[in-house]
């Protein structure tokens, strides 16, 4: 790839990226948003959480990680009794590194 074609694909990409994170932003302003639209935009966080945990859980070529697994377990108690995204995201690496060290 070029240097020119490089920077278009570049330029083309931040536009895009701008377009969808900045246009919404700035349509949105000032608006009440309905209350579903406010439940599910705080769902996000969780879902992104959740797809990082299971790429770890179910990846095809590794197979199920038992390190992975107890951690994400350790995640689940964590959550249910803080109900916090920080102490879960915490609690899993500090299991999942420490669990590897043993298993």
């Amino acid at each position: 790839m070029s240097q020119g074609e490089f920077l278009v694909f570049y330029l083309s990409v931040l536009a895009v990226i701008l377009v969808c994170r900045c246009v919404p932003l700035f349509a949105l302003k000032g608006r009440e948003l309905s209350p579903r639209v406010s439940e599910a935009l705080g769902l996000i966080p969780v879902a992104a959480f959740a797809a990082l945990v299971a790429n770890d859980l179910f990846d095809p070529v590794a197979g199920i990680s038992v390190p992975a697994l107890l951690a994400a377990a350790l995640v689940v108690a964590v959550a249910r009794k803080t109900g916090s995204l920080i102490w879960c995201a915490l609690a899993g690496m500090v299991a999942y590194a420490l669990l590897g060290l043993v298993i």
